[in-house]
């Protein structure tokens, strides 16, 4: 007989895809890397489970114990199927940018789910991080994750993502495209690809509001950057510890209706109905084409499926409250 033990058995080995019309004027060969197979239905199960095989060993996080995280959605899912299949309560805090749906899944899995105000400082005793910690020092026999300082993170994507991506490419892969959140999978990915072959580029994409570009041009934490926009698990207003700038050739900085536009671009030309973040992605690949030549091999990260934001930017109502259709 030919099964799996349980659904973690089932995260990884998703597929390299190519993309043909929202790229048929690039000179390219584009590849998505797309990571709604695994099922969670994002790429985040590989480092939640990660995380949490690393704070087990660790005797971080004990039987019966309660997980904790701050997410914007995905990363929980990963942690809810994981504590499902290990026998561990979860709590998440998430912000109030979050599409609906993606706070009902935690629920669905068991979470407990604390919303909290996205336009303050990370410092905010109101903030989804401050949140996350305090409430890890209140209950007992808990282990906060903090996937943005949690070097499993990128450890996850360094021992997965990486070497799948090198194998389907027969290791011809030239650049590499992803959006940069807590930093986790483009710089483990990006590690492992560049111990292969260092002259790959690695190009990170940013969000308006965010101050990853500035920080590594100019090496200064600019504050004035920051200011609250739309997309969801793009750029930061804290510089994550699993961010290595020097794993990172290039910040590309891609509009809140641009991500969404190309994002429905991918549902409707491609068949790849995919999340907020992979429109980023591609547009950002868009932006830097002139940069590629017809040699070039470029493996874009699809980080999540597009079912989380049916009623933000795959809804025309939505869209259009926002400006982002005529």
């Amino acid at each position: 007989m030919n099964y799996l033990n349980n659904i973690l058995e089932a995260v990884g080995n998703t597929p390299l895809i190519k993309l043909n019309k929202v790229t048929s004027h690039l000179p390219a060969t584009v590849l998505g890397k797309v990571e709604y197979f695994n099922p969670g239905n994002s790429i985040k199960d590989r480092m939640a489970i990660q995380m949490i095989d690393d704070a087990e060993a660790a005797g971080l996080l004990k039987p019966g114990g309660t997980i904790i995280e701050c997410t914007s959605g995905n990363t929980g899912m990963g942690i809810a199927l994981t504590a499902c299949v290990r026998g561990y309560k979860c709590i998440f805090t998430t912000t109030d940018k979050q599409a609906k749906q993606k706070i009902d899944m935690l629920r669905a899995l068991g979470g407990v789910v604390h919303v909290c105000p996205t336009d303050v400082e990370p410092e905010d005793p109101r903030s989804y991080y401050s949140v996350a910690e305090r409430l890890s020092t209140e209950i007992e026999n808990s282990f906060w994750c903090n996937q943005y300082d949690n070097k499993s993170n990128s450890k996850g994507h360094y021992h997965s993502t990486g070497p799948e991506i090198w194998e389907q490419t027969a290791g011809k892969i030239t650049h590499l495209i992803a959006p940069v959140g807590t930093g986790g999978t483009i710089c483990g990915t990006s590690k492992y690809l560049k111990e292969k072959n260092p002259n790959i580029k690695v190009w990170g994409i940013d969000s308006y509001g965010s101050v990853f570009k500035k920080y590594k041009e100019t090496g200064i934490f600019d504050k004035n950057e920051i200011y609250p926009y739309k997309l969801e698990g793009v750029g930061e207003d804290i510089l994550p510890e699993n961010v290595d700038f020097d794993l990172i050739d290039h910040f590309e900085k891609v509009t809140d209706k641009d991500a969404a536009l190309r994002a429905r671009d991918l549902a409707r030309k491609e068949g790849l109905l995919l999340g907020y973040s992979c429109g980023a992605a591609l547009a950002g690949c868009l932006q830097m084409g002139e940069q590629l030549s017809a040699d070039d091999v470029v493996v874009i990260i699809f980080h999540d499926h597009g079912s989380r934001y049916v009623a933000k930017i795959y809804n025309d109502e939505w869209m259009k409250e926002n400006d982002f259709l005529d």
